[in-house]
């Protein structure tokens, strides 16, 4: 009869324990519908992306201002404290994070990077086949 005392008892407490292992520095969406902006902020890994924010540590705006850049925004010294604190970063974070020379710079920033590069050369090889195109069928008219 204890036992199954004792059972109830913990079920009922396991609703109220703590599951969270770790910190998180990760992005919380705020703006609005077509012009999102996002705080970096410090979380347990398993609380809401918008709620129960420990700390924030900065901002980013991932859309292009009138001089064709984005703005991240961020507090090294709060960044350093929590790294320290065994707070683990997000892949977007970590990103940032290296872009912005904290970490080293992030193995898919740098496939990102190369696909754009190749995506460029494409684009300039077909304008080129289409104005070789243009001019022979020029020559050809006359």
């Amino acid at each position: 009869m204890e036992n199954t005392v004792v059972l109830e008892d913990l079920k009922k407490m396991r609703r109220f324990i703590d599951r969270s292992k770790h910190l998180m520095i990760r992005l919380s969406l705020r703006g609005c519908t077509n012009r999102p902006f996002y705080h970096i902020v410090v979380q347990k890994n398993r609380s809401p992306r918008d709620k129960q924010i420990k700390d924030q540590i900065g901002t980013f705006d991932p859309l292009v201002n009138q001089f064709g850049e984005r703005i991240v925004a961020l507090d090294f010294d709060k960044l350093r404290y929590w790294t320290g604190m065994n707070a683990k970063c997000s892949t977007p974070v970590l990103q940032l994070l290296g872009l912005s020379g904290f970490y080293p710079i992030h193995p898919t920033t740098r496939l990102q990077a190369m696909r754009i590069q190749k995506k460029g050369e494409e684009e300039k090889l077909r304008k080129q086949s289409n104005s070789e195109e243009k001019t022979q069928e020029a020559a050809q008219e006359k």
